[in-house]
């Protein structure tokens, strides 16, 4: 089943709601959090509405579980379960950011030493389930892939976008970034 935008935008604004893992924010205040230090960094509409969207498949979860308190003992694979539902909707330079951003943080921890000394505990379990730190082999095959760039500096704004009570822009600002990338029929 495929989504239209405005069932996107609805979905984050309702089940967005939810906390955010074990962290002090909610889905929706992480996701904003997350578009807005992309756009203060300059980065493209594609990569501003990646970083915005990078978790949608936690809400996605999250319905399919009828709103079940989520299995903190187990990976989702969240960065999958969305893109079926936006393919119609964006091109790769949105989609391939969100898919490759848990696989950026295991890249990350290999190649910056102090990378998961910053990790949040709850960043720090979940990298565990999702793999571990990447050995050479696989941080040479992700780094090559189209997009990786992207989806590691998305990454960095994911782990910084967990501050409670932030003020950032509301969903509505980022309506024209939505429109400038959204594939037309």
């Amino acid at each position: 089943m495929s989504l239209s935008l405005s069932e996107v935008i609805t979905l984050l604004e309702s089940r967005g709601q939810n906390q955010y893992g074990m962290e002090a924010i909610n889905q929706l205040e992480h996701a904003l959090q997350c578009a807005d230090l992309a756009e203060r960094a300059g980065e493209s509409p594609e990569t501003v509405v990646a970083s915005l969207l990078h978790d949608l498949g936690h809400l996605l979860a999250a319905e399919r579980d009828g709103l079940k308190e989520h299995n903190t003992q187990q990976d989702d694979l969240h960065q999958f379960m969305a893109l079926p539902f936006i393919r119609n909707l964006f091109p790769d330079a949105v989609l391939e950011p969100i898919r490759m951003h848990v696989d950026a943080k295991r890249y990350l921890c290999l190649i910056d030493p102090g990378y998961w000394a910053d990790l949040s505990p709850a960043s720090k379990h979940s990298l565990e389930q999702q793999g571990g730190v990447f050995t050479e082999a696989e941080a040479e095959t992700f780094i090559a892939q189209p997009f990786a760039e992207e989806a590691v500096r998305l990454r960095r704004y994911d782990d910084l976008a967990k501050v409670p009570a932030k003020v950032v822009p509301d969903l509505a600002h980022y309506n024209t970034h939505f429109q400038q990338v959204a594939l037309r029929a």
